[in-house]
Parts: structure tokens; C-alpha cells; sequence
């Protein structure tokens, strides 16, 4: 099948799959007109790369990933080893946004968002801005 026809199937941008092609994540055939032709093989790697993408994985860990998937002999251990150190980047990162929502929720309480040009939002982010220099 064609580009158009696997970025349908997979619900992938012909744009991403043209780029996942480039980085060697897929390898379609290539008919004899010398367009791409995606076999049902390349359409369920795609999808895989799609959910894996979509669960958080890096391109890097896709490829990790993929490769476990293809070799019959791997230990589930190492594929829960990856999900987990996903779970812990993912917990990293909702702390980080909790913290950021406090600060600025904290400063949004603090400003009167009325016609005076004092607010201490934009004081906040200035003194950061003085820390920097």
C-alpha cells in the first residue's frame, strides 16, 4: 500500500512516517514505480511506534522497544524495566508541573488584575530574570 494509505491506516502524518523511514524505524519496499510500498508488516510497526509515541516513549526507547518486540527470546523483565523507568520519568515530571501550577497559582492570587500597574506576576519574573544576570 501506498503512503497515503498507511498514514491512514495508522493514523501517522505521511510526514512522520517519511521520517521514521529516515531514521530506519521502518523500511517499506519500494514498488516498482519507486514509491514506498508498506506491507502489513510495516502498517502494525507503525501502529506500534504510534502507541509507543503516544504512551511517552522517546524515538530512542521506540527503537529499544522494537527491538524486543522482535526478538522471541527476550525477557518480559526488560520490557517492564523500560515501562517502569517510564512511570518514574512520568511521576518526575507531574511533580515538576504541580509545582509549577502552585507558583503560579500563588502568584495569580497575589495580583489584584485591576487598572494599577503593580502586579506581582511580572515582579516575580523579573527578580528571576535580575538572578540570572
Amino acid at each position: 500500500m501506498n503512503i497515503g494509505d498507511a498514514s491512514e491506516k495508522t493514523g501517522l502524518p505521511a510526514k512522520t512516517i517519511r521520517y521514521y523511514e529516515d531514521i530506519k524505524l521502518v523500511k517499506p519496499s519500494r514498488a516498482s514505480n519507486g514509491y514506498r510500498d508498506y506491507a502489513d508488516e510495516d502498517i502494525h510497526r507503525l501502529a506500534f511506534l504510534q502507541r509507543s509515541r503516544s504512551l511517552g516513549f522517546t524515538i530512542e526507547e521506540c527503537r529499544v522497544l522494537l527491538s524486543l518486540y522482535q526478538d522471541k527470546d527476550r525477557a518480559s523483565a526488560d520490557v517492564k524495566a523500560l515501562a517502569l523507568e517510564k512511570v518514574d520519568e512520568i511521576d518526575r515530571k507531574i511533580k515538576e508541573l504541580k509545582s509549577l501550577k502552585s507558583t503560579l497559582k500563588s502568584l495569580a492570587d497575589h495580583c489584584h488584575g485591576d487598572d494599577r500597574p503593580d502586579c506581582p506576576i511580572i515582579d516575580d519574573l523579573a527578580a528571576e530574570l535580575a538572578v540570572k544576570r
